[in-house]
């Protein structure tokens, strides 16, 4: 059974910076596109960013473009999420998730994603 545990969330003030990461076990995901979605309340969720298996490649949606960056470290089976420029409208769940697809297809499809964590909460005050 694959288990993803996110960690790194926490309260920052406007412009702070977090690093979220999220460790897998029970199998390698080595060939896995990786991905941060997020969910504020009230809202549905959102794609963040993604990154394919080998890390050569990585989308973000608009919103976080320039002041996230995804990344991975196959060896740990481990992805991150750095996140800097914080503002009060990235407070949120975020959440980690596999894709099986190796290449990144279809990055920004929550249904495309296999497995998921419990979500860590992020949260950036004014």
């Amino acid at each position: 059974q694959v288990q993803l545990v996110e960690s790194g969330g926490g309260l920052v003030q406007a412009g702070g910076s977090l690093r979220l990461s999220c460790a897998a076990s029970g199998r390698a995901l080595s060939s896995y596109t990786m991905g941060w979605f997020r969910q504020a309340p009230g809202k549905e969720r959102e794609f963040v960013a993604a990154i394919n298996w080998s890390g050569g490649i990585t989308y973000y949606a608009d919103s976080v473009k320039g002041r996230f960056t995804i990344s991975r470290y196959n060896a740990k089976n481990t992805v991150y999420l750095q996140m800097n420029g914080l503002k009060p409208e990235d407070t949120a769940v975020y959440y980690c998730a596999a894709n099986p697809s190796p290449t990144a297809t279809y990055y920004n499809d929550y249904g495309r994603y296999t497995y998921w964590g419990q979500g860590t909460q992020v949260t950036v005050s004014s």
